[in-house]
């Protein structure tokens, strides 16, 4: 049976009525993860949730140790991953509180994250041209219709490096090169479950307008992106128990990976091959 990794957003730090069996503190390579992970079982499938801002949200974006949450995830059994993640909308028809699944990204998180597990002696480039699993995204939206929820599907993510919102000049700029809604944590999150050869989605919550509409009313803060979002989780813990309720399995995806690794493995330094092998599986 799969073991469904869950990643909770702003606003998601547990997962009411996730039937919780073990709470562990786990050790990667990189760091610790955002908090201990969570193991439990919802419906049909085993679940590891994992709250990408720790327990009491106290980690900006550039701040998460995306390697060791993938990483954390990855070593205890994961084979999927649902990325829950709060967005404003580039788009007058992604009114705030309904919710969208992206399948492109665009990397503005110009700041110091670690991008890829990769690196130090071992060479990969690893294809990114579909990120997200179809499988999995047409079991999400299946459950997202059957939610209730206003659903917009094949969207493009554009990842800023926060923790401030964008300016006016930069929302209308994200508008002309083509993204849909912009966040700021999807990226590097969903490029290391790509190289952790996880079956990855994410559930983007439609918060708010962004900046680029005219009304000073319509400008995105704080206060307007949490009363949202609390109203909106609602419908995602039901998409998500939805999707649990029935018993799947992820879509294999080729093993591309490992082809994707230049450095002989007799290359590889000390210690490294444990790592990557934790990738490959």
């Amino acid at each position: 049976m799969s073991k469904v990794a869950i990643i909770g957003g702003t606003g998601l730090y547990n997962l009411e009525g996730l039937e919780v069996t073990d709470e562990k503190t786990v050790e990667t390579p990189f760091g610790a993860p955002s908090a201990p992970l969570i193991f439990g079982r919802a419906g049909a499938h085993d679940v590891i949730f994992l709250p990408r801002h720790g327990n009491r949200h106290h980690l900006i974006p550039s701040e998460v140790n995306y390697r060791a949450n993938i990483w954390a995830l990855k070593s205890a059994g994961a084979t999927s991953l649902i990325s829950v993640s709060a967005v404003g909308s580039l788009r007058e028809e992604l009114a705030p509180g309904g919710l969208a699944l992206p399948t492109q990204y665009i990397d503005m998180a110009m700041g110091t994250r670690a991008k890829t597990f990769f690196g130090d002696g071992v060479v990969a480039h690893v294809s990114t041209a579909k990120v997200t699993n179809t499988a999995l995204s047409d079991r999400l939206a299946a459950a997202a219709l059957k939610a209730g929820a206003t659903l917009h599907r094949d969207k493009t993510y554009v990842a800023v490096e926060g923790p401030r919102f964008g300016s006016r000049a930069e929302s209308f700029w994200w508008r002309s090169a083509g993204a849909d809604v912009v966040g700021m944590t999807q990226v590097p999150e969903v490029f290391l479950a790509r190289e952790a050869q996880l079956a990855q989605s994410t559930i983007a919550v439609l918060t708010d307008y962004d900046c680029w509409r005219e009304s000073d009313e319509d400008h995105v803060t704080v206060e307007a992106v949490m009363a949202q979002y609390a109203e909106t989780l609602v419908l995602v813990r039901e998409t998500l128990f939805t999707l649990l309720a029935e018993p799947w399995e992820p879509q294999a995806r080729p093993s591309d990976v490992a082809p994707s690794i230049m450095t002989p493995r007799a290359s590889w330094p000390e210690g490294k091959a444990a790592m990557v092998d934790v990738l490959l599986k």
